[in-house]
């Protein structure tokens, strides 16, 4: 079941995927910036010495902030090829989100299961959703369409 859910996902991605947009130098340098910290949550988990680190890849972006722009990309290259290096083998992922440890978990029953017999009383409560969205955010009918739903009771998505 997981792999089907894997799958559908990735068919998801790749239907979304077309054209790459091109990236400023500022989103470039923003993104990295974000990856860095990310990654560093990976392999920090005290978050008295998350900080000093933190702190300390703040001042090398700092450094280079008024570096022309041939020379900036350059330290953009050698900045990815070092956050490459230093990737975590089992990185840290939100447990709500696609392989965290929480997704999807106890999903509730369908009122099916719960009344066989097709009559449900008048005091239970009956959940408006059909369907959440991947990072568990509720969704309603009158959002957008084009976003990736999983139906909570088969965990596959839509």
């Amino acid at each position: 079941m997981t792999a089907n859910l894997n799958q559908a996902f990735l068919q998801a991605a790749l239907s979304a995927q077309g054209a790459l947009p091109v990236l400023s130098h500022k989103q470039q340098v923003t993104r990295l910036y974000k990856r860095s910290l990310k990654l560093l949550d990976s392999w920090v988990i005290d978050r008295r010495l998350w900080n000093e680190e933190a702190t300390n890849i703040r001042a090398q972006f700092n450094a280079n902030k008024h570096v022309e722009i041939n020379a900036a990309q350059g330290l953009i290259r050698e900045a990815k090829a070092k956050l490459e290096h230093y990737t975590h083998p089992d990185p840290y992922v939100v447990v709500h989100m696609p392989g965290g440890s929480k997704f999807m978990r106890n999903p509730p029953l369908p009122l099916e299961v719960c009344f066989p017999d097709g009559i449900i009383p008048d005091d239970v409560e009956v959940s408006p959703l059909k369907a959440i969205n991947i990072d568990t955010t509720p969704y309603r009918e009158d959002e957008l369409k084009e976003t990736v739903l999983v139906d909570f009771t088969t965990k596959s998505s839509q």
